[in-house]
C-alpha cells in the first residue's frame, strides 16, 4: 500500500507539471471573444449529470471534490484524489462548409484531506478557459478581394486551495483561493492573395494574465426523513482585477502561395512588457438537490455571470451577461450487491443550457447538451476505494442563421477517484 500512494503522487506531481505547461487546445471561432471558452469547474462526475454541482453536497458511497462549492469539503472524510483527461470531438458547419476536429489533453488533478470531523482541505489545478480557433473572413477594400485570417491560442487555467467547515449538524460554509493564468494569443492577418507584389499586414498580440480571485459558497443539509435528504447550495465571487502583460507586434510580409513561405518585410509596430488589468466579473450561482442515501439523487442548478463587466485596460469587451441551467440526476442499484456488479455502477444522466457571453450579427450564442456518465467501482483494499467516472456530452453550440457558425460537439471525460485514510497510522501494512 505504501509503494502504491508513492506512484500515485509520483503520477500526481507529473501531471500537474503537464497542466502547468501545456496548452489545452479547441477548435472554436466562438473561443476567438473575451477570455476564451469557459469551461467550468466541473468534473466527470458533474458533467455525467449536465453539470449538476452547485446543491450537492456527497452522494453515493464515496468522497468527491466539488470545487464548483468549496462549502462540499466540510463532507470529506477520507482523503481524496482525482485526475482526468477530456476530449472533444467537434465538427464545424457554415453554409455547404463543414469541417471536423479532435482535441484531448489531460484535465484536472485535484487532492482533498480531512482536517477536522467536520471540516476539509482541498487543493488542485484545472482549466478555466480554452482559446483555439483559425478561420477567414473574405471582404473588398475599394477594388481588391482580400483575406481576413484570425487565428488564436492559449487559454486560462486554475490553482486553487480551498477549505469548507460545517457549523452545527445542518449549514456549511467555504472557499477557495484561486490564482488564474494563463496565456492569450491571437494574430488578425491582411492577405492579397490574388495580386503579385502586394504587401500583407499582421497583427500579433499576446496576453499573459496572472492574479488572485476569491470563491465562496455555503450550503444547507437538511432531512426529509432518516433515508432522504435535501441539499440548498449558493457558490460566487466578486469582481476581481487580474495582472496582465501584453506583447503586440505588427509586420508588413510577402508570400509566395505556390509554397506557402513568407517574406517579412518590416516591423511597423511594437511593444513589449506593456503591464495592464483584465476585469473580470463576478458570479452568482445557486442549486438544490434531494438525495435518497446511496440510491438515488437528483437537482437542478442556475449559474448567472456578469461578462458585461470585463475590461482590458479599462475598455469594456462588450461582452453579454451569460446564465446557464442543469437538471441531472445520478442512480445506483444496489450500492451493497456482492454478485452483481451493474447493481454496483453509478448511472448519471443530465440535460445543460448555457447562454453565453457572445452575440455575433444580433445573435445569441447558445449550447446546450444531453450529458450521461457511469460511475465504475474498482476492487478496492483494506482502506482503500477506487472509481472511474466517465461521462459524456453530446450537443451544439450557435447557430447557422445570419451566416454563422454551428458547432456539433460530443465531449468525452474520463476520471480516477481514490479514496483513502492516508494519514491514519496503524499497527500492520
Amino acid at each position: 500500500m505504501i509503494r502504491l500512494k508513492k506512484q500515485i503522487i509520483t503520477l500526481a506531481f507529473i501531471g500537474l507539471t503537464s497542466i502547468s505547461w501545456a496548452q489545452i487546445t479547441t477548435n472554436s471561432p466562438y473561443s476567438k471573444f473575451g477570455v476564451g471558452t469557459v469551461k467550468g469547474s466541473f468534473l466527470p462526475q458533474n458533467k455525467g449529470m449536465g453539470n449538476l454541482a452547485y446543491g450537492i453536497s456527497s452522494y453515493g458511497g464515496y468522497q468527491n471534490i466539488n470545487v464548483s462549492n468549496p462549502a462540499s469539503y466540510s463532507q470529506i472524510r477520507l482523503t481524496t484524489f482525482d485526475i482526468g483527461a477530456s476530449g472533444e470531438i467537434k465538427s464545424l458547419n457554415k453554409g455547404n462548409l463543414t469541417e471536423s476536429g479532435f482535441n484531448a489533453a489531460l484535465s484536472h488533478l485535484l487532492f482533498a484531506v480531512p482536517v477536522t470531523p467536520k471540516s476539509a482541505l482541498s487543493f488542485g489545478l484545472l482549466p478555466y478557459s480554452n482559446l483555439g480557433y483559425q478561420f477567414t473572413n473574405f471582404a473588398k477594400v475599394d477594388t481588391f478581394n482580400v483575406e481576413h485570417i484570425y487565428t488564436g491560442e492559449g487559454g486560462l487555467s486554475k490553482a486553487y486551495l480551498g477549505y469548507g467547515i460545517q457549523f452545527g449538524k445542518h449549514f456549511s460554509i467555504g472557499a477557495n483561493l484561486t490564482y488564474l493564468f494563463g496565456n492569450l494569443k491571437q494574430n488578425t492577418a491582411t492577405e492579397f492573395s490574388k495580386y503579385v507584389g502586394f504587401l500583407n499586414t499582421r497583427k500579433q498580440t499576446e496576453n499573459s494574465i496572472g492574479g488572485v480571485v476569491a470563491e465562496f459558497g455555503a450550503q444547507y443539509v437538511g432531512f426529509l426523513d432518516k433515508k432522504t435528504k435535501f441539499t440548498l447550495g449558493y457558490a460566487g465571487n466578486l469582481k476581481t482585477n487580474l495582472n496582465t502583460t501584453n506583447k503586440n507586434l505588427h509586420t508588413v510580409y510577402q508570400k509566395d502561395y505556390s509554397t506557402d513561405r513568407e517574406y517579412v518585410g518590416d516591423t511597423t509596430f511594437f511593444t513589449q512588457d506593456q503591464a495592464g488589468k483584465l476585469l473580470m466579473p463576478s458570479s452568482n450561482n445557486i442549486g438544490f438537490s434531494i438525495e435518497k442515501l446511496n440510491k438515488w439523487l437528483i437537482g437542478v442548478d442556475f449559474r448567472s455571470t456578469g461578462w458585461s463587466a470585463l475590461t482590458k485596460n479599462n475598455v469594456n469587451q462588450n461582452l453579454n451577461n451569460s446564465y446557464g441551467i442543469s437538471l441531472g440526476g445520478q442512480i445506483t442499484p444496489n450500492i451493497n450487491a456482492v454478485s452483481n456488479y451493474l447493481a454496483l455502477i453509478d448511472y448519471r444522466l443530465g440535460f445543460n443550457y448555457d447562454k453565453t457571453y457572445i452575440n455575433v450579427s444580433q445573435t445569441d450564442i447558445k449550447a446546450t447538451s444531453l450529458n450521461v456518465g457511469l460511475g465504475l467501482p474498482l476492487l478496492s483494499g483494506r482502506t482503500t476505494f477506487y472509481k472511474v467516472n466517465i461521462a459524456a456530452e453530446i450537443g451544439k453550440r450557435g447557430t447557422t442563421d445570419n451566416n454563422l457558425v454551428k458547432e456539433n460537439f460530443v465531449n468525452l471525460h474520463v476520471g480516477f477517484t481514490i479514496n483513502d485514510r492516508w494519514f491514519q497510522k496503524y499497527k500492520f501494512d
